[in-house]
This record gives C-alpha cells, sequence and structure tokens, in this order.
C-alpha cells in the first residue's frame, strides 16, 4: 500500500511539472538547489547509488533509493528512469513522510 502512495505521488508532482528526471537532470537540480528530495532506484548500479548519495549529502538533499526502475518510469509516464528530483516542497515532504513510516 505504502508504494502504490508514493508512486501516486511521484506521479502527481510529474503531472504538476515539479520533478525532473534522468541522471544529467536530476544532478543538475540538486546543484542548483532546485531539488527538495531525490529518489534512485534501488536497482541502479553501486556507482551510481553511490554518487548521488554523496551529492545529496554534501548539498543536504534528501535522497531514498526506493522501488525498480520500471516503477519509477511507470510513475512518471516514462519507460525507465534510475533517478528522479522532486522539485515542489509540499510533494517532496508528503514523499519523504511515506518514506519514513
Amino acid at each position: 500500500m505504502r508504494q502504490n502512495r508514493v508512486l501516486s505521488l511521484v506521479g502527481l508532482a510529474t503531472k504538476a511539472r515539479k520533478t525532473v528526471s534522468g541522471e544529467f537532470s536530476t544532478e543538475k537540480a540538486v546543484k542548483d538547489g532546485r531539488a527538495v528530495l531525490v529518489l534512485v532506484s534501488t536497482e541502479s548500479s553501486d556507482n551510481t547509488k553511490k554518487k548521488f548519495q554523496n551529492m545529496c549529502t554534501y548539498y543536504e538533499v534528501p535522497v531514498y533509493f526506493y522501488g525498480t526502475k520500471e516503477e519509477l518510469g511507470a510513475a512518471m509516464g516514462q519507460e525507465f528512469r534510475a533517478s528522479l528530483a522532486v522539485l515542489d516542497e509540499g510533494f517532496g515532504k508528503a514523499i519523504e513522510k511515506l518514506l519514513q513510516q
């Protein structure tokens, strides 16, 4: 149940144009200070996970390893997505609250 709600919120945020996805766009959003929350697929390579973990720690952005690439992509209306950044504070806090339960 929790998983469906997280992915639903990702979908809503995407429709509201409050997400960016893909490694380059996610990294740019974090470095520009626009990212409120970062989600990285559990299927991502160890190198990708480490890169986002270190970057998000440095820029003080919460990062979570969640879902498969297919699930994240489907929630965004795409095929596969290994990483995405939520740009809206409201959506970010709601997703983070669900992930911490």
